[in-house]
């Protein structure tokens, strides 16, 4: 079963112009565009919130002695001379 609720949007008169454009440029109507772009930016943000950083480790020899690269202040007490 799908819950259909009606809401209302205030969206500034430039933004308004530009939904209305872009919905008669695809042909659809305004109703379906919004629901798109609203799904597409719900998608994103999950997607962004899995997101992981993996290290990538430099070959031998290229990273100056001393560097740690888990410890971000390594670098700046080797640039102090500490």
């Amino acid at each position: 079963m799908v819950l259909r609720m009606r809401n209302t949007l205030d969206l500034d008169d430039r933004l308004f112009r530009e939904l209305k454009r872009k919905a008669a440029e695809q042909g659809v109507p305004m109703k379906a565009l919004v629901h798109d772009l609203l799904r597409r930016a719900l998608a994103r943000r999950a997607w962004r919130e899995k997101y992981r950083f993996n290290w990538k480790v430099a070959p031998r020899g290229t990273i100056q002695p001393g560097v740690r690269l888990n410890d971000r202040k390594s670098p700046f007490d080797l640039m102090d001379g500490r």
